[in-house]
């Protein structure tokens, strides 16, 4: 599959064309997370279904907390689909990976500039000047910020998130119980 048809399958919209932070847009990532969310800068990237599923997050919450997490998924499925990952071990094995590939280790250090030059476009927080999320850029410790980096920002910037999300598959169409019960079975749940 090309970038650009993993992007169009994902609904991964361009730099400089995203929504305005509307009140529905904020309820609904609230009702996805079950709590209120805080510092939204943006909707970053929208489900197929047209709910917010990435929200851009400033770099500093309104009561003043540095927060590094730029890039922060919503949508429970993808969550959820996302920990299954995590739980089977795939950021160990990435971790594995980065220790070896040097190509693979170049990358995802361009990947957390990138997370980090567009958080400065929020803002500099110096209290979390140079960290990123997600353990960029020498470990792998949450998928999640992974993943939302790269739907937010399209494929080929963060070579780790794109490939969790290739193991998604089509994470955001709807199914029944009983395919629920078998893709459950198939992630080892």
């Amino acid at each position: 599959m090309t970038d650009e048809q993993s992007a169009a399958r994902a609904g991964w919209q361009a730099p400089g064309i995203r929504d305005a932070v509307a009140q529905a847009d904020l309820d609904a990532a609230s009702r996805q997370r079950g709590r209120r969310v805080r510092g939204v800068a943006e909707v970053a990237h929208r489900c197929p279904c047209g709910e917010p599923d990435v929200l851009r997050t400033e770099p500093r919450l309104p009561e003043g907390t540095p927060f590094p997490t730029t890039y922060y998924a919503t949508c429970p499925r993808l969550t959820g689909l996302v920990s299954t990952l995590e739980s089977q071990g795939v950021m160990r094995q990435m971790q594995d990976r980065l220790g070896v590939d040097t190509v693979l280790a170049s990358r995802y250090r361009a990947a957390q500039e990138d997370y980090l030059a567009r958080r400065a476009e929020l803002g500099v927080v110096c209290e979390i000047e140079g960290i990123s999320a997600g353990g960029m850029p020498d470990r792998v410790k949450c998928l999640h910020v992974l993943v939302a980096h790269s739907l937010a920002v399209g494929p080929g910037v963060n070579p780790l998130g794109d490939e969790a999300l290739g193991m998604l598959g089509d994470w955001w169409v709807p199914i029944g119980c009983a395919g629920l019960h078998a893709e459950a079975v198939a992630h080892g749940g």
